[in-house]
């Protein structure tokens, strides 16, 4: 008897080491693969993370300084006389000066967003479209349009005139609070 269980332990035995050499670069492949994909997995959960990120953080503007949509220097104060308008043409935009101070115009009409132009001659501006005419304080003064033209902020430091053209505020018609003064400075008191 001790014959036959020698026997089967050196088949067993067998079996397992033939067993062991067989497995043993079938395992190490099996585990390479397993691993790459959890690292493939791992980056990928990353990337979905700096996506979300992205996406819910505030955009930011992306937009060169001087150029639509960014805050444009249009001059020094002195250097627009009261009633006035001054078209700009790289902020899109009309800079009015009224006796009160300034405001700056979107040159898009509130119709259907033709560009309007300022006609010196009858001290309005005009939408060659359809006909739309508004004031120098940019109301209504001929249909079809529905309101006033949109404002741009005007911000005046140092008697240096800046438009923010990357906010267009809507409105239904002037109100003298819509007017950015124009501060003296000490040299002209």
């Amino acid at each position: 008897m001790s014959k036959k269980k020698h026997k089967k332990r050196t088949e067993t035995e067998t079996k397992e080491i033939v067993k062991k050499e067989t497995d043993q670069p079938v395992s190490s492949r099996r585990s390479f693969i397993s691993k790459a994909l959890v690292g493939l997995g791992v980056v990928a959960f990353i990337e979905f993370i700096g996506v979300v990120f992205a996406f819910l953080q505030p955009r930011r503007p992306r937009v060169k300084e001087g150029k639509f949509g960014s805050i444009i220097e249009a001059g020094v104060v002195d250097d627009f006389t009261p009633n006035s308008v001054t078209a700009f043409g790289r902020g899109h935009f009309f800079l009015v000066r009224l006796d009160d101070g300034f405001l700056a115009f979107s040159r898009q009409c509130t119709h259907l967003g033709c560009t309007i132009t300022w006609d010196e001659e009858e001290n309005q501006f005009s939408c060659p479209c359809h006909s739309s005419a508004f004031n120098i304080k940019g109301d209504v003064t001929s249909r079809p349009a529905p309101r006033a033209l949109d404002l741009y902020t005007v911000d005046i430091k140092n008697d240096i005139i800046k438009v923010d053209t990357g906010i267009r505020h809507e409105r239904k018609r002037f109100n003298i609070s819509q007017v950015t003064a124009a501060k003296k400075s000490r040299q002209n008191t």
